[in-house]
């Protein structure tokens, strides 16, 4: 299998401290209220455990029960509140950074596109789950 390796980046700013910003991207209990595209899915299930060479599992559902799926990751770099890396079974790797920015938070992601969707779908799903993250530390 060969791999893409176009890369896609998403940043948002987030008005809170990288400490604020940092525990609620990598705490199960705050993933689960945010890690989905749109409203009609959700993430009723995560697992972090944020160690070089921990797992990383999220539950995907739509909440029609349609479909779902668990995405998987193991993490390769871990700097509390600067970046974090993981890579996914199939070989691709996103990479996840945290700049403190005077009074909010600079977030951003870098992650190698699949080969199944377009890289725009891809891009505009991975920053909307970056937008609810966004909302759920502001509010």
């Amino acid at each position: 299998m060969t791999m893409s390796k176009q890369q896609i980046t998403i940043e948002t700013t987030v008005a809170a401290p990288v400490e604020r910003v940092w525990r609620a991207y990598i705490t199960p209990a705050d993933i689960t209220r945010w890690n989905f595209a749109s409203d009609d899915w959700c993430c009723p299930s995560a697992e972090a455990d944020v160690r070089v060479g921990g797992n990383y599992k999220a539950r995907m559902e739509a909440k029609d029960g349609s479909f779902g799926f668990d995405f998987e990751a193991v993490y390769q770099e871990v700097e509390p509140g600067k970046s974090l890396a993981f890579e996914m079974p199939d070989g691709r790797k996103v990479r996840t950074t945290f700049e403190q920015l005077d009074d909010a938070t600079v977030v951003r992601t870098v992650f190698d596109a699949e080969t199944q969707n377009p890289l725009e779908m891809q891009r505009d799903g991975w920053q909307s789950i970056l937008d609810n993250f966004r909302r759920h530390v502001e509010t």
